[in-house]
């Protein structure tokens, strides 16, 4: 699912990013358990994300190729991180909510919430 070789890469230094480094500073178990923490309904709603902006034409019936620019795939991958968090968030708000609030009172007014 993860590939930290590609923080080794050679290809294109990326000094001065302060991202790069920390992960860098990582375990490959680390990254890896962190990269399946996603549940499966956020990797479907990503892959259907990424799907869409590429077109959906089945591969298996067709040749399909995809060109892009070093700068045009990074975007997309960024994009699909960002979606990524977001969705994680929604997630988790989701669950809270869930043991917050018992179906009886899912509909009700919780009031103020006192921590």
């Amino acid at each position: 699912m993860f590939n930290p070789e590609f923080l080794t890469s050679d290809s294109e230094p990326i000094s001065g990013n302060s991202l790069i480094q920390y992960l860098q500073e990582q375990s490959p178990d680390v990254l890896q358990r962190v990269a399946r923490s996603a549940s499966g309904d956020i990797q479907d709603i990503i892959r259907h994300n990424v799907q869409g902006l590429l077109g959906m034409i089945p591969g298996e019936q067709f040749d399909v190729k995809i060109t892009a620019s070093r700068d045009h795939l990074a975007g997309l991958l960024a994009s699909a991180m960002m979606t990524g968090y977001f969705l994680r968030q929604m997630e988790q708000r989701m669950e809270l909510e869930a043991t917050l609030f018992d179906d009886d009172g899912a509909d009700a007014d919780p009031g103020e919430l006192r921590l």
